[in-house]
């Protein structure tokens, strides 16, 4: 193998797996968005029935 060749090869592998973790990275930020998604519906239920507890405490 050349010098040439052994640095192609080495080039490729280096990229190759440099798109793979940015793949992966991707996919981890989609995961990321959609949890953060989940958590800020979570807390406007927790909202809206905190008010709920409240006007109901005041109508008491």
């Amino acid at each position: 193998m050349t010098n040439f060749q052994e640095f192609e090869a080495q080039y490729k592998n280096a990229m190759s797996e440099t798109l793979d973790e940015l793949q992966t990275a991707v996919l981890l930020l989609a995961q990321v968005q959609n949890k953060i998604y989940q958590i800020g519906t979570s807390v406007q239920h927790l909202s809206q029935s905190v008010e709920e507890f409240i006007s109901n405490q005041d109508s008491q």
